[in-house]
This record gives structure tokens, sequence and C-alpha cells, in this order.
């Protein structure tokens, strides 16, 4: 999935390296991707993947919200998805106000990812899932009620892109791979450099069948 059209980088401090410290820097993201497409990325991209978040830290991102798209079949996926937290946007928007936090998962060790959505009626859309380095691919996506995602990680040019492999539930020591046919789709999310501490996000979920069901492209800058 494309982003929008890049921007000039402009002037960027290095990124973290391995010689600067376990300590300091988490490198669970970079080891999920070949050290060459991870080393072509933009230091912007590389240093939000590489931040550390542990104890009292958050991470901040704030932007706007430029659209989403659902269809028919999309819109009724995002209300059934309610029953587990919601993970979908509820409704096709023009802009509105947006903001991500990101903190330490102290339960698994992994990544809390809280995105506040603004909406044109009501009160903002607050979206919750939680990042853990796990799974076959060595990364899941927890999104409520025991459903999740593997996903896979790659570097293509200026952007970290996200792409679920398969869905899960997993409750009372068990874990169930749902079955293709039963899956929302294929989901992809795409982190995409923009220049100057700022950077694109966009969410796509296509169907097999159905096509397109959800449509989502965010601005965001440096907190």
């Amino acid at each position: 999935m494309q982003g929008p059209a890049l921007c000039d980088r402009g002037v960027e401090s290095p990124a973290p390296s391995a010689a600067d410290g376990d300590s300091l820097y988490d490198y669970r993201f970079r080891r999920l991707v070949p050290a060459a497409a991870w080393d072509a990325l933009p230091a912007d991209v590389r240093r939000r993947f590489f931040k550390r978040l542990s104890g009292q830290a958050v991470a901040t991102y704030s932007g706007e919200i430029v659209w989403t798209r659902l269809s028919a079949a999309g819109w009724l996926l995002a209300q059934l998805c309610r029953l587990i937290g919601g993970p979908l946007p509820l409704a096709r928007s023009g802009p509105a106000p947006a903001a991500v936090a990101v903190s330490e998962d102290r339960a698994s060790g992994g990544q809390c990812w809280t995105r506040l959505y603004g909406r044109t009626r009501g009160h903002p859309q607050v979206i919750h899932s939680a990042k853990q380095f796990a799974g076959p691919t060595g990364l899941e996506e927890h999104i409520g009620g025991g459903f999740g995602m593997a996903l896979t990680v790659r570097a293509e040019g200026d952007a970290l892109i996200f792409a679920s492999d398969h869905y899960f539930w997993q409750g009372l020591g068990l874990r169930v791979r749902i079955p293709r046919w039963l899956a929302p789709g294929t989901t992809v999310v795409t982190h995409q450099h923009l220049g100057a501490g700022r950077f694109a996000f966009d969410l796509k979920v296509t169907h097999r069948r159905l096509g397109e069901l959800a449509n989502q492209h965010a601005l965001f800058r440096d907190g």
C-alpha cells in the first residue's frame, strides 16, 4: 500500500546504533527486518521504533485523520468488532483530530498503543491494542477479547509496513488460528516518513472476495 508522495527528508540526526547500548534502546522491531532494509530507512523512522518505553515513559504523537473510508461490509465489520473493543474506525469521516500514545505493556513486556480519534458527533473514539514480540512471526497485535493477529514487518523505501499473516483467538490455555474463510481479510498498516518529524499512517483492510473494507489515512508529528 502506498502512502502520500514523499517529502524532503530535511536534516536528520543519526539513528541509534548497536554500540549505543541495550539499556537505552529497544532492538526488537529492528530484529524483525533484514539489516540492510532497516538501515536504509530514514533516521526518524528507525528512532521511533528504537525507542525504549519502560517504567513511566510514554511516546506521544499528534495529528489528524485525513479520511476514513468504509464499505458497507466494512462498516458492518467495524460495528461487530465493538464487541471485542472496537479496533476499527466506526464511521466514514473527513478531517478529524487524532493522537496516539505508546507505553510499556508491563504484563507482556510489549507495548500498549492507545489511539484517540475525533468524530463529527459525540466523544472521540478510543482504540486500545497491545503489541507483543511473540508468536510464529515474532510480532502480534492483541485487540481484545482474546483476539489478535500475527504480523509480518518489512521495510520498503521510506516506509515500515506491518501486514497481517493470520488471526487467532487465545484463552483458557488455548490458541486457535482463525480459518481464512472466517477472517476479515488482510490488514496492512504503513508508517511512512514525511520529513521534519512527521509521518503518514495508513490502515487498509482488504477481503479477498468483498474487496476493500476499510481505508484510513492520517498524518502525525512527533510529540
